[in-house]
């Protein structure tokens, strides 16, 4: 079986599986999105979701959130990961799209990885899913599902994103995210994957 056929079965059978796969975040626009996905690093999306809307109704855009300080937004994300790195970048982030980008959330991953608390993945996810960017954002799901599969063999997620840049087409990479995403939640999962009915027991690695 060559690479590219893999890569076609796999996306179709998931694509079967999860017609309507999407982010399980509930914002609305670039900067809900931004301030979510950040505050989403090794946190479930259900405790951001009920997070999130106190921080929205008191900062409910960039320029409202960039006169926040560290200690107003503290007690905001006391019950997320990580609350003190990810208060300080919030306290942060606002002051940097009002001075760098006019108070938007700029379009272009290399712009948004200067943010505070922006990574790749995080830059990834807004660029696609915000501004439907022909990028796949590779979170430790996707990475492990995209080894488990066959799909790559790369050790860092920079690798992963690589290899399925390559393969997928530009048309497909918003939703492959998506797929490969909720795939290894609910799915593939890391410790106990529910391999018992899984259509893509035949291509997987594991």
């Amino acid at each position: 079986m060559t690479i590219q056929k893999r890569y076609d079965d796999v996306l179709n059978i998931l694509q079967e599986m999860l017609p309507d796969a999407g982010s399980e975040l509930k914002f609305e626009g670039a900067y809900q999105l931004l301030v979510a996905v950040i505050l989403s690093a090794q946190c479930t999306d259900r405790r951001v979701n009920l997070t999130t809307p106190a921080i929205f109704e008191r900062y409910p855009d960039p320029k409202e959130l960039s006169k926040a300080s560290f200690e107003d937004i503290l007690p905001l994300v006391k019950s997320i990961s990580y609350p003190n790195s990810k208060a300080l970048h919030l306290s942060q982030l606002g002051k940097a799209l009002v001075e760098n980008f006019g108070g938007e959330v700029p379009s272009k991953v290399e712009d948004l990885m200067t943010l505070p608390g922006v990574g790749r993945k995080t830059a990834n996810v807004v660029s696609s899913i915000i501004f439907n960017n022909p990028v796949i954002a590779v979170d430790t799901h996707v990475f492990r599902v995209a080894r488990r599969l066959g799909l790559s063999k790369g050790t860092t997620p920079e690798a992963v994103e690589r290899d399925l840049e390559k393969h997928v087409s530009e048309e497909l990479r918003p939703r492959c995210h998506h797929w490969l995403l909720l795939f290894g939640r609910y799915t593939c999962t890391s410790l106990r994957p529910r391999c018992e009915g899984c259509p893509l027991t035949s291509y997987c690695k594991r």
